[in-house]
């Protein structure tokens, strides 16, 4: 396994100091991914995908529970995760710097682990430019200077050009045209099998998990109710709000 979760909680307080509150939004989650596996998390918004995804990538400490990443506890400092473990946004702006051009851009997560001269990082951004689908050329370009689909792909780019064995996919497609959906989602596959990353595409589109994923889980109020094969679940759902999402198709 590449990552595990095993019985993770996590509580959040909130309201005024004399009124505190606590909300679970993570309660006794259990799931792992496998090299090369991607697995597909789905629920309504609230019900614990993003903070899933926080405490995947150790932006989050677990409240209860243990994270393993590639059968190791998580380190104390993050920084020894560097470059193993990278995000695709659902607004690839929040990850591209308006100022900088893209090749800048794609390659800033090799030049922060060091040890990369500025022409070979040069020439491992254009790489990794066309390894998604776009020119070498465009490393020159600024982010707003491209299209959605492009800056996604810019994104994606940016995410495995340390290539990380884990990368979180969180509504990478969901503010793109429906056509360009399909593009990005072939891509991810395409790229999963060449690298042969482990991915946890975090999604609300049941038919964007149901094009890539090889697992899926289903997280409601903060607990997976349901774990399955990706043609188990489609077919003969077991929990009663896993058949409501797969009707819902």
């Amino acid at each position: 396994m590449i990552l595990e979760l095993a019985d993770v909680g996590v509580v959040f307080q909130t309201g005024p100091p004399w009124r505190r509150q606590q909300v679970h939004a993570m309660r006794n989650v259990s799931m792992g991914l496998s090299e090369g596996e991607i697995l597909g998390l789905v629920g309504e918004s609230g019900s614990g995908k993003t903070t899933t995804s926080m405490v995947a990538l150790g932006l989050c400490a677990p409240s209860t529970g243990t994270v393993r990443f590639d059968g190791r506890p998580f380190p104390k400092r993050r920084r020894e995760l560097a470059g193993r473990m990278q995000a695709v946004l659902q607004h690839p702006q929040w990850s591209l710097d308006p100022r900088m051009r893209v090749g800048q851009c794609v390659a800033e997560p090799l030049a922060v682990l060091g040890g990369t001269d500025k022409a070979d990082l040069a020439r491992r951004a254009g790489e990794s430019l066309e390894q998604v689908g776009l020119e070498a050329s465009f490393a020159h370009r600024f982010p707003h200077e491209l299209s959605g689909g492009q800056r996604q792909r810019v994104s994606i780019a940016r995410a495995l050009i340390t290539r990380p064995p884990f990368v979180v996919f969180d509504e990478a497609v969901s503010a793109l045209d429906v056509s360009v959906q399909a593009q990005i989602l072939n891509l991810v596959k395409d790229l999963r099998d060449e690298f042969g990353f482990a991915a946890l595409f975090i999604s609300h589109d049941l038919a964007a998990v149901r094009y890539v994923a090889d697992r899926i889980a289903v997280m409601r109020h903060g607990e997976v109710v349901e774990t399955a094969d990706a043609d188990v679940f489609f077919g003969t759902p077991r929990h009663e709000y896993s058949r409501q999402l797969v009707e819902g198709l």
